[in-house]
C-alpha cells in the first residue's frame, strides 16, 4: 500500500487516541482536582464543600464526559451526511480545542465549572470520534484488510489510555501545578490532525455513492491503493449505489421497523453492550486495590503494566483478525474474559485465608485485559460498519455508538455501588453477562471476514426472506 494510505489511516486514528486519552486522563489527578474544588469553594463561598458535595462534584465531572459522548455519537449520522467523513473529523477538532482550553485555563480562572463544561465538550468530541474514525477507516480500507485496519481504532484508544496513565504520573504532569496542562494536552493532537487531514483523501464510498462524483472517487482510490487500476473497487461501489437507489433514505426508526435492518442493528447494539458490560472498566477500577493487596509498593506502575498488556494484545488482534475472523476472535475474547472473571472471584474471595492467591488475581487481571483486546475491545467498533451498506451505515453507527456510551455511563455510575454491595463477587455478574454475550455471538453474529459490504447485507436480506429457522445457519455461518 502507498504512503497516502498509511498516513490517512494514522491521521484518522488520532481521533481514537483522543478518545482513549480523555477516557483515562481524569483518573490520575483525582486528588488534585478534589483539592482544587475544595480551594475554589473555600475562596468563593467562605467555606469549603463538604466531603459528600466534593464527591458529587467530582463524580459529575467524570460522568459528564459520557453524557457528552452520547450527544456526540448521536450526531454522527447527520454530520457525515452533510459534511462527509473527512470534513466532519476536521470540524469536530474545534470541540477538542474548546474543551481542552476550558480545562487548561480552569485553574487560572479559579473555576471548577470550566472543568465540568470542558469535560462535557470533550465528551461530545470523543463521541463523534467513536463514530467517525471507524467509519472512515472501514470505507478507505481494501476489503481484504478492512478488519486489520478497523482494529487500528481500538489500538489508538488503548495507546491513548496508556499515554494518559504515563503523563499522569506525579513526576510528569500529574502534579499540583501541572494537572491543568495534563487535561489540556488533548489540544496538541487536535491541532496536528487539523493541519494534516486536509491532505488526506475523502472516503471514496462517500464521493461515489452519496455525492455521485465518480471521477473524484477514482482519484481518491488511486491515491489510497497506489495503482491506476481501481475498476474492481469502483464496480463494487457502483453495484452498492444501484441497490441503494432502489430504496429510500434509511432513518434511525426505520432501522428497527425494517425486517432487513432489524437483525443487524440488534447485533450491532448487543456487540457494543458486550464491550462495555464485559466488566473491563470495573477491572481497571479494581486493579489498583488488587495490586495494593498483593504488596506492590507502587500500584500505579502495575496499572500502567496492565495498560501495556492492553496495547500489546490489541496489536496481536491486528494481525489475527484477518486470519481467525471477527466472530471467532470475539468468541475467544468473551470466553477468556469469563474464565478470568471466575478466577478473580475465587482468588479475591479466598485471599484472606491464603494471601498467595493475590498473585493469581493479578494474573487473572492481565488475562482479562488480554482477552478483552483479542475481541470485545476492537471488534464491535468496526464490525458495525461492515454489517450495513452505505445507506443505513451512518444511522447504524449513530445508534451503536450511543448504545456504547450509554452502557459506559451506566457502568461508571453503577459499579462503585455494585462493588460495595457484592464485594469480590461482583465479577460473577460480569461472568454471567459474558456467557450470555458468548451465546448470542455464537448463534447470531455472522463472520464478515473477506466479504464485501453488499454481500453481508444480502446475507441478512436472505435470512429475513426465509422464516424457516433451518435457514439461519446459512446466513450466519
Amino acid at each position: 500500500m502507498p504512503p497516502h494510505s498509511y498516513s490517512s489511516l494514522l491521521l484518522a486514528v488520532i481521533g481514537s487516541l483522543q478518545f482513549g486519552y480523555n477516557t483515562g486522563v481524569i483518573n490520575a489527578p483525582e486528588q488534585k482536582l478534589r483539592t482544587f474544588f475544595h480551594n475554589v469553594s473555600l475562596e468563593r463561598y467562605g467555606e469549603p464543600f463538604s466531603s459528600s458535595t466534593n464527591t458529587v462534584v467530582w463524580s459529575f465531572a467524570v460522568a459528564i464526559f459520557s453524557v457528552g459522548g452520547m450527544i456526540g455519537s448521536f450526531s454522527v449520522g447527520a454530520m457525515v451526511n452533510k459534511f462527509g467523513r473527512r470534513k466532519s473529523m476536521l470540524l469536530s477538532n474545534v470541540l477538542a480545542l474548546l474543551g481542552g482550553g476550558l480545562m487548561g485555563f480552569s485553574s487560572l480562572a479559579q473555576s471548577f465549572e470550566m472543568v465540568i463544561v470542558g469535560r462535557l465538550v470533550i465528551g461530545v468530541f470523543c463521541g463523534l470520534c467513536t463514530g467517525l474514525t471507524p467509519m472512515y477507516l472501514g470505507e478507505i480500507s481494501p476489503t481484504a484488510l478492512r478488519g486489520a485496519f478497523g482494529t487500528l481504532h481500538q489500538l489508538g484508544v488503548v495507546i491513548g489510555i496508556l499515554v494518559a496513565q504515563i503523563f499522569g504520573l506525579e513526576v510528569l504532569l500529574g502534579s499540583d501545578a501541572l494537572w491543568p496542562v495534563l487535561l489540556a494536552l488533548t489540544i496538541l493532537p487536535a491541532v496536528l490532525q487539523s493541519i494534516m487531514l486536509p491532505f488526506c483523501p475523502e472516503s471514496p464510498r462517500y464521493l461515489l455513492i452519496v455525492l455521485n462524483q465518480e471521477e473524484e472517487a477514482q482519484k481518491a482510490l488511486v491515491r489510497l491503493r497506489g495503482c491506476e487500476d481501481v475498476s474492481d473497487d469502483i464496480q463494487e461501489m457502483k453495484e452498492e449505489a444501484m441497490k441503494m437507489a432502489m430504496e429510500k433514505k434509511v432513518t434511525i426508526p426505520e432501522l428497527f421497523r425494517s425486517r432487513v435492518y432489524r437483525q443487524p442493528i440488534i447485533i450491532a447494539i448487543i456487540l457494543q453492550l458486550s464491550q462495555q458490560l464485559s466488566g473491563i472498566n470495573a477491572v481497571f477500577y479494581y486493579s489498583t486495590s488488587i495490586f495494593e493487596t498483593a504488596g506492590v509498593s507502587q500500584p500505579i506502575y502495575a496499572t500502567i503494566g496492565a495498560g501495556v498488556v492492553n496495547t500489546v494484545f490489541t496489536v496481536v488482534s491486528l494481525f489475527l483478525v484477518e486470519r481467525a475472523g471477527r466472530r471467532t476472535l470475539h468468541l475467544i475474547g468473551l470466553g477468556g474474559m469469563a474464565i478470568c472473571a471466575l478466577i478473580m472471584t475465587i482468588s479475591l474471595a479466598l485471599v484472606e485465608a491464603n494471601p498467595s492467591l493475590n498473585y493469581l488475581a493479578i494474573i487473572a487481571v492481565f488475562g482479562f485485559v488480554a482477552s478483552f483486546e483479542m475481541g470485545p475491545g476492537p471488534i464491535p467498533w468496526f464490525i458495525v460498519a461492515e454489517l450495513f451498506s452505505q445507506g443505513p451505515r451512518p444511522a447504524a453507527m449513530t445508534i451503536s455508538g450511543f448504545s456504547n456510551w450509554a452502557a459506559n455511563f451506566l457502568v461508571g455510575q453503577g459499579f462503585p455501588k455494585l462493588q460495595e454491595l457484592c464485594g469480590a463477587y461482583v465479577f460473577l455478574i460480569f461472568m454471567v453477562l459474558l456467557i450470555l454475550f458468548f451465546i448470542f455471538t455464537f448463534l447470531l453474529v455472522p463472520e464478515t471476514k473477506g466479504r464485501t459490504f453488499d454481500d453481508i447485507a444480502q446475507g441478512f436480506a436472505a435470512t429475513t426472506e426465509k422464516p424457516n429457522p433451518s435457514s439461519l445457519p446459512e446466513a450466519v455461518f
